[in-house]
């Protein structure tokens, strides 16, 4: 395999930022059960990549390949400039890997799991007390660095669970599922970990299975289902891909509500709520002519609201029901707030 940058056509024909991770054509296969069906990837440095799919869509296998876990059947794949399968020990030195369970000794406290692991990466005693010590404080857990890790909650345990991670410095760092079972406020504090990450210069690879998660932090989605990516973009142009913007009139009064409703005979009713569900664009010269409309009409609202497709929209429509790595499937998370 060829150990130079593989090259992906750029719109505009502009020199392209470097590549932090790059597939094609990346295969497995278990047995007769394709995994990953040729999936290709370019990561720019210094960015967070998501890769978004049901359970056993292929999520924690493309991990396990680029973090070198894993043997590709085929396909290529670089990290931080090594190629996976020629080049594994550079790939190793460059990379970070927290996975979905927190990989800590419970017997230990915070301080000594973080030194445990600078002696793992073999870093000097100076340099791993000093490294040490500045996670500590990075992570917010310096107050609890000489208790045992068993008696962490959820957030501390995942906080610790990456500070060991960055131990060594790495420049890409995978993520796989890391908040996945955390409370809000936790999850909220790993995502304000994460942005400082990529602030300093790290890229960050992504799973999840929490849709907010992903628009709130990925510069860039992909969305993985049946071994193949079915869709890749930022949030707003895979919301873009997907119809279903309308805007939703609310009545108090009933007459109103079936004025209205001959007003806009193609809305969706709703007689229970005495609302009106109007498909269309939902920019701002659309709405001025459905307000309006209903201006000119003598008819009044109670309120509305605009709603445009968002992530989970996008996953429903990308995404069949699949089959599972496990031979299991369950439903991607909702996301916590709706807006």
């Amino acid at each position: 395999m060829a150990s130079s940058v593989m090259p992906t056509p750029r719109r505009g024909g502009g020199p392209q930022p470097p590549a932090a991770v790059s597939t094609i054509g990346l295969r497995k296969s278990y047995g007769d059960k394709t995994v990953l069906d040729g999936i290709d990837l370019r990561i720019p440095a210094g960015s967070v990549f998501a890769l978004l799919g049901p359970n056993g869509a292929g999520k924690t296998t493309t991990v396990q390949i680029l973090s070198t876990l894993l043997t590709a059947d085929g396909g290529q794949a670089q990290v931080a400039g090594h190629d996976v399968a020629t080049q594994p020990d550079g790939v190793r030195a460059a990379i970070g890997v927290t996975g979905q369970f927190a990989a800590l000794d419970d017997l230990l406290t915070a301080e000594e799991n973080l030194l445990l692991m600078a002696d793992l990466l073999r870093l000097g005693r100076r340099e791993g007390r000093s490294r040490t010590r500045e996670l500590l404080q990075r992570f917010d857990i310096a107050d609890v660095a000489h208790k045992r890790a068993a008696t962490f909650s959820g957030g501390m345990r995942r906080r610790l669970d990456l500070a060991m991670t960055l131990v060594g410095d790495p420049q890409v760092i995978f993520l796989d599922e890391p908040t996945t079972g955390l409370d809000p406020r936790s999850r909220r504090t790993m995502w304000d970990t994460v942005r400082s990450l990529v602030a300093g210069g790290t890229t960050v690879f992504l799973t999840t299975q929490y849709l907010e998660e992903a628009d709130q932090l990925a510069d860039r989605i992909a969305v993985l289902d049946g071994g193949r990516i079915v869709a890749e973009g930022t949030a707003d142009e895979l919301k873009a891909q997907i119809p279903g913007s309308h805007v939703r009139l609310r009545f108090t009064d009933p007459a109103e509500y079936e004025r209205a409703a001959a007003a806009f005979p193609g809305a969706a009713r709703d007689d229970e709520n005495l609302a009106l569900r109007v498909a269309g664009d939902a920019g701002l010269d659309a709405l001025r002519a459905l307000l309006d409309r209903l201006d000119a009409a003598g008819i009044r609202a109670a309120d509305f609201s605009v709603h445009t497709p968002d992530l989970d929209d996008v996953f429903l429509a990308l995404t069949g029901h699949g089959s599972t790595e496990t031979g299991t499937s369950t439903p991607l998370h909702v996301k916590e707030t709706l807006r």
